[in-house]
């Protein structure tokens, strides 16, 4: 019988015993008819106060947490087996000091680590806001972050936000999960950002490494600031499945910043994000945004002649269809590559960051340091 657990159209009108729970301020734990039961809250006086204050039990009390500045907040904490199936919310302040943490079945090491903006495809949002439309991530107005990647669980998943930042945050959040028996053979949702501002000269960006498992990679974000004029997207994506990158497949020779060949090599930047020429829109001569299921360019940044100084891309590219499957360990790269005017390439020294995001078995490695916030914040 179904599960009831991963669904979409071509399941979604079979039957199964799935238990659907949701967590959010109002029903903090999912528990059945769990919800709306907060009084409307009161002053020092202890008078009621809020726009529920004469309606009573069951209104609208309880639409929103806050979080102190260095405190972490428990957004969910669900005992298993189950499975997150879609998760609403809309964050205040500085995205990038707004910390995601998942953690799987006890674990100690967290399995998603990541700025809340660029989890959501949307690094810049706190900038600028850009329509996001895709089957695994939305992004609509006013500033509604939304995920559609299923993540099972078999113990326990604990969901966790860490305000870095100087300032109180505030989150509106809707968690909707269902409970049943996982399969044998699902696999564990994680996802992994990093930053290198400015990337080093003649240096490869490194999107994903040290991960160990058996799974399979299924997308890529990435925020990508310019420090230069010109085209500069002719890098390629390489990614080194199980052995590729030991030196006795390469005959120990240096190659771009790895030890060994890739199996899968891209042939440039915008082709990896499924455009192709720039992403130029040649009627206009200007770069062109586009949102697609599975790829997409939503916001270019483009310089206003005053502090809008630099040209920035925000790009996303699921592997729904064509997930990249690794039986040992995976590491993923992308070159950064301009055009000199003599017609050779020059290595660009670009503000870079980027989200992995793949399934795989546990337990997780533990991922590196994260920048602290100085180094995280985009202005």
């Amino acid at each position: 019988m179904f599960d009831g657990l991963q669904c979409g159209l071509s399941n979604i009108s079979l039957l199964s015993n799935a238990q659907s729970r949701s967590i959010c301020s109002e029903n903090r734990t999912g528990q059945r008819a769990g919800g709306a039961r907060d009084m409307p809250p009161l002053d020092e006086n202890g008078k009621a106060w809020g726009g529920s204050r004469e309606m009573g039990l069951g209104w609208k009390t309880h639409a929103f947490d806050d979080i102190k500045a260095g405190e972490t907040f428990v957004l969910a904490d669900i005992e298993g087996p189950g499975c997150i199936q879609q998760i609403w919310m809309t964050p205040s302040g500085m995205h990038r000091h707004s910390i995601l943490r998942i953690y799987y079945d006890n674990q100690e090491n967290p399995s998603v680590e990541c700025p809340i903006g660029d989890f959501f495809a949307a690094a810049y949002a706190s900038i600028k806001f850009a329509q996001v439309t895709s089957l695994a991530v939305c992004v609509n107005p006013g500033s509604a972050f939304n995920c559609y990647w299923p993540m099972p669980f078999r113990k326990r998943i604990r969901i966790e936000l860490e305000n870095i930042s100087s300032q109180d945050s505030r989150i509106y959040y809707q968690i909707n999960y269902a409970l049943n028996e996982v399969a044998e053979d699902a696999a564990y949702f994680h996802a992994h950002f990093r930053r290198v501002n400015p990337l080093p000269y003649g240096e490869v960006y490194t999107i994903l490494d040290s991960i160990e498992g058996h799974g399979h990679y299924v997308g890529t974000y990435m925020a990508w600031g310019l420090n230069n004029n010109e085209w500069w997207g002719e890098g390629e994506i390489k990614f080194y499945i199980d052995d590729d990158d030991n030196p006795n497949l390469s005959d120990g020779k240096e190659v771009a910043g790895s030890t060994g060949f890739p199996t899968i090599c891209g042939t440039g930047t915008e082709d990896y994000f499924c455009g192709s020429y720039n992403f130029e829109n040649h009627n206009i001569k200007q770069y062109q945004e586009f949102n697609t299921p599975y790829v997409g360019v939503p916001l270019v940044i483009r310089p206003d002649g005053l502090y809008n100084a630099n040209t920035r891309f925000s790009m996303y590219r699921w592997h729904l269809t064509d997930p990249i499957r690794f039986t040992e360990k995976l590491k993923v790269t992308m070159q950064a590559l301009g055009w000199r005017k003599d017609g050779r390439y020059l290595p660009l020294q670009d503000d870079i960051s980027s989200v992995a995001y793949w399934y795989q078995n546990l337990p997780t490695a533990p991922f590196p340091k994260l920048p602290n916030k100085d180094y995280l914040e985009i202005i």
